[in-house]
């Protein structure tokens, strides 16, 4: 996979494609982790004399123009960030996107609208793709690929684009596929995963994966009580997927067999309702009263999670342990990101909820080895998936 360094960048246009899907909030910017994991690959391009082109992603809109998706607050604080003023396209390939492509001069940035309100951008019909991104492909003469976030997606800008001019891989996406070879080819052990989140259904494809692979895995979040209901337990309210049931039981009987140490909470945070201010206790996890549901893991269960993380070498992390927005819930959660510090492991964050998380709980994200910028790709590359946006960059 080429670099930035293997391009003569030098007076040239070149389209990067950046991760900037941030999470919006009366449209105001909530967390700008992306934008900032974005900044030294345009920054690198910038000091070689290019006029870069950014586009990006924002939100699912499905291929309409939507105010609420719009991109320029995201070229506002991109502009802050770099210290230099951002041109900003109001459309994506248009008129406006064609002007503020020719006007760069070296070392300028341009950031185009939302790729997303092109239906183009994310059709299944290779035809209507591939016209999208031959428009796309126009605007530049020189592409590099920095979105890891969407690099498992066979989209134009992702997998089709890369085939149709020189590209290389940007600095973020080198880094984020370095971090996932130490996690799947020459891994230092023990090795631990911690995964939580909602849905067992979400990550089906990792445990079956990681089975063969981790030494010990430990699970919470939503994702808990269908591996509890498996064992039998009653799990009152809380989110479970029936369907998964007989799958839990066939993980847990191959983790076994396997003598991969699969760890599951010992208490439960229960509470009457979804809501901060509900009445919560802690309750063993198989005692969870039936009018209850569960909204974090336990304090004992923080603690155990801890202490399997302890002798670990390598750690992968995705997906929270409770309901972390809610301050009565993000004690599990707190306690899995700590865990992760004091093991002085190999530390992975895998992205999405994780990653808001740590930045949310207040810890400092340069204390963690890697904290990825892509929940879904990391998943489906620990899955053993080929990642579309990756073979484009491998040609």
């Amino acid at each position: 996979m080429r670099t930035i360094d293997d391009l003569d960048v030098a007076g040239r246009r070149v389209l990067v494609r950046a991760d900037l899907n941030v999470p919006l909030r009366d449209g105001k910017i909530t967390d700008d982790g992306r934008i900032r994991a974005s900044l030294p690959t345009i920054h690198a391009l910038r000091a070689k004399g290019a006029k870069v082109i950014v586009c990006a992603h924002l939100g699912r809109p499905k291929g309409e123009v939507k105010h609420e998706f719009s991109l320029a607050p995201v070229a506002v604080r991109l502009g802050e960030l770099l210290g230099t003023d951002v041109a900003f396209a109001t459309d994506v390939v248009g008129s406006s996107a064609r002007a503020a492509a020719s006007g760069l001069a070296d070392g300028d940035v341009a950031l185009l609208e939302n790729l997303r309100f092109e239906p183009g951008e994310t059709s299944k019909d290779d035809a209507e793709r591939g016209a999208f991104a031959d428009r796309l492909a126009e605007l530049a003469e020189l592409y590099v690929g920095d979105g890891f976030g969407a690099v498992h997606r066979r989209h134009a800008s992702v997998y089709d684009v890369p085939r149709r001019l020189p590209h290389a891989a940007g600095d973020l996406i080198a880094a984020e596929v370095d971090v996932l070879k130490r996690l799947t080819e020459d891994v230092e052990r023990p090795y631990a995963v911690v995964l939580g989140g909602s849905k067992v259904s979400d990550k089906l494809g990792v445990i079956d994966n990681l089975l063969g692979k981790a030494d010990r895995i430990l699970i919470g979040g939503g994702m808990v009580f269908t591996f509890l209901k498996a064992q039998g337990h009653e799990v009152g309210r809380s989110l479970l997927e029936e369907d998964q049931l007989d799958t839990c039981r066939e993980y847990l009987r191959r983790a076994s067999e396997a003598g991969v140490e699969f760890v599951l909470p010992v208490d439960i945070v229960a509470a009457e309702a979804f809501a901060a201010d509900a009445e919560h206790a802690v309750v063993p996890a198989d005692a969870i009263p039936a009018d209850r549901l569960g909204l974090d893991i336990g304090p004992e269960s923080g603690k155990l999670f801890a202490s399997r993380l302890a002798g670990a070498r390598t750690v992968f992390w995705n997906g929270p342990m409770g309901v972390f927005e809610m301050e009565p819930y993000a004690h599990g959660t707190r306690a899995v990101a700590q865990g992760l510090l004091d093991s002085g492991a190999f530390t992975v964050v895998g992205g999405g909820d994780s990653a808001a998380a740590v930045r949310q709980l207040g810890f400092d994200e340069t204390a963690f080895s890697h904290i990825s910028t892509g929940g879904g790709a990391s998943l489906e590359y620990l899955e053993g998936k080929a990642l579309p946006g990756l073979l484009a960059l491998e040609d």
